[in-house]
Parts: C-alpha cells; sequence; structure tokens
C-alpha cells in the first residue's frame, strides 16, 4: 500500500511540476531536466515513471478524467458530456489553462483531447440511433470541432462565459444538425 501511494505522489509530484513550468515558460522550452529539477526526483525515478515529457503531459490530461460522461438523464438527450466537462474545467483551471492554452503542448493537447472526444460523442451518436458511416464520421468531426473551438477560447480568455452559458451555446449550435440528421436515418 505504501508503494502505491509513494508511486502515486511521485507521479504527481512530476505532472505539477510540468504544469508549473508550462505556465512559466511554455510546453517547448521545458526540458526533462527541468522537470526533474523541479519535482526534485531522480533522473531514472522519473523514466522508471514516464517515458518523456510527453508522456507526463498525456497523463495529465487523461488523469483529467473528464471524459467519461454520466448516462443521459432523460430519454433523448445528447452531449451529457457537455456541461459537466466545462464545469470540470472551471473547477481544474490551471491545470486546462496549462495544457490547452497558449503556452501549453497545444498541438498535441488539442489532437488527444480531439481522439478522446471524438471516441465520446461517436459512440453517444450511435447509441441515439446514427448509422455507422462517414455522414456520421462528418457529423463527429462536426460536433468535435464545435466542442473545442468553444473550450479553446474559454481558456485562452477569449470569453468570460460560464460553463452553463458555454453549454447552452455548444448545444444551441450542433443540436439542431445532430437531430435532423439522426431524423433522417
Amino acid at each position: 500500500m505504501s508503494g502505491d501511494r509513494r508511486v502515486r505522489r511521485t507521479r504527481r509530484m512530476v505532472q505539477e511540476a510540468l504544469v508549473a513550468l508550462i505556465l512559466e515558460k511554455g510546453y517547448d522550452a521545458v526540458t526533462v531536466t527541468d522537470i526533474i529539477d523541479r519535482a526534485d526526483v531522480g533522473r531514472s525515478t522519473f523514466y522508471s515513471h514516464f517515458v518523456d515529457k510527453q508522456d507526463v503531459l498525456f497523463s495529465n490530461l487523461d488523469e483529467l478524467g473528464f471524459l467519461h460522461p454520466a448516462p443521459p438523464a432523460r430519454s433523448g438527450e445528447l452531449f451529457t458530456f457537455s456541461l459537466p466537462m466545462f464545469e470540470h474545467v472551471r473547477e481544474r483551471w490551471p491545470l486546462v489553462q496549462a495544457l490547452l492554452g497558449r503556452r501549453g503542448g497545444v498541438g498535441l493537447v488539442h489532437a488527444r483531447g480531439e481522439q478522446l472526444l471524438t471516441a465520446v460523442v461517436r459512440d453517444e451518436l450511435v447509441a441515439a440511433g446514427a448509422r455507422v458511416s462517414v455522414s456520421l464520421d462528418l457529423l463527429v468531426v462536426c460536433v468535435v470541432g464545435a466542442f473545442m473551438g468553444l473550450l479553446r477560447a474559454w481558456v485562452d480568455g477569449e470569453t468570460t462565459a460560464s460553463p452553463s452559458e458555454l453549454d447552452a451555446a455548444f448545444r444551441a449550435a450542433v443540436e439542431p444538425g445532430v437531430r435532423a440528421v439522426l431524423g433522417q436515418e
């Protein structure tokens, strides 16, 4: 048990060191040596937990854990991930700002976030009756793009909207089109 606690503590210290360094000088300028020094861990300890700094970056994103939506509260409800995800982002603001903000590993994190969100959206639309097809693939791209666009604008300070306002804007932009496509199938 204490070994598990030490492992979690070491991983957390390394992850927090990367976040702090990203906020200070940007992802691209951060080296593994910087992370090791900030976390006060040995090089072999770092490499026993992570492959490289990208692995630390992705572990932070994966551990946010907000891409696991609850089942819809009402039958036919779409995009149950939206409001909880925006609320979770607000709760974990410094981490999200480091991961998704302009100073973060933007391309890497956005690609990973879009990959995770694509699976969530695709599964939800299939559960809502969409057929697996090229039109579903295109619809998923549109939905994910709209969500990620709002998220990026919020994280980069282009809007001061609340999570509820972001959720409402997202739903207003995508639900009518999605429901129209679902109704045609």
